[in-house]
């Protein structure tokens, strides 16, 4: 039985690490395990086609900016972000249908860490890229505003948006009221809008995303979208971890 036991996890560690991991360029002591737990199904590479934008130093570590830009990549199968050092590392995962591989918002930072943005391209490589983030910390393990005001429930799930139409895609650009709780917080539990999902009017797929914990309180985010029609009306709908529903339409 032993025996067994022992083969069986030598398997596995074999089978997390398939493919030869590349030198990590920012030298973080937990890439591997970030490989293993995001990534370890394709083969990685690092690569500077892949652009993330983020402070040098998260002056509001509740409200880190980032932009993610896989463009120069072509035709990109999903994004995932992540930072390596976070309590829940896992921020977001992206599938872009019919939408540009970019995406920007704001998240938690707990303590400087490398964020990165993994892209899965048809043939079946991730391409990594990202920054280190500096931080005084704490944004994981901080109570959100709308919790310490009392307010939060009044404006669960209100969106405000905008479609803009651009030459080479359909932008829009919206704010979801939601605590977003990481459930890091003495009493209270993770709270957190769990997936979005786009399509047009006529029921063309665009794109989904999956929200984790670090997304920021109130989130607002970036998408562009390719539809077939540029004057088409985009739209949104999701779900939290507890059940509740949102929905929006953004009108160019």
């Amino acid at each position: 039985m032993l025996k067994k036991l022992l083969f069986l996890l030598l398997f596995f560690s074999a089978s997390a690490f398939s493919y030869d991991l590349p030198k990590d360029p920012l030298a973080s002591v937990q890439w591997d395990d970030m490989y293993a737990a995001f990534l370890k199904e394709h083969p990685a590479v690092f690569d500077e086609k892949v652009i993330v934008h983020a402070p040098v130093f998260a002056e509001d570590p509740m409200n880190v900016p980032i932009t993610v830009d896989a463009s120069q990549l072509g035709e990109v199968k999903e994004i995932i972000i992540f930072a390596d050092f976070n309590p829940i590392p896992l921020i977001a995962k992206y599938y872009p249908v019919k939408a540009k591989p970019t995406l920007s918002f704001r998240f938690k930072i707990q303590q400087a860490s490398p964020v990165r943005a993994a892209v899965l391209t048809d043939d079946g490589v991730w391409h990594v890229g990202g920054m280190w983030v500096n931080s005084a910390g704490g944004g994981c393990t901080v109570a959100s505003t709308g919790r310490l005001v009392g307010d939060w429930a009044d404006y669960l799930g209100e969106v405000y948006g905008k479609e803009w139409v651009n030459e080479d895609a359909n932008r829009v650009r919206f704010l979801i009221h939601h605590p977003m709780d990481t459930g890091l917080v003495p009493g209270i539990p993770a709270f957190y809008i769990e997936e979005l999902e786009f399509e047009t009017e006529a029921g063309e797929e665009l794109a989904s995303i999956k929200l984790y914990e670090p997304i920021n309180e109130n989130p607002v985010l970036t998408f562009d979208f390719t539809p077939d029609n540029k004057k088409s009306t985009i739209l949104m709908s999701g779900a939290d971890n507890n059940g509740n529903e949102f929905e929006a339409r953004f009108k160019p």
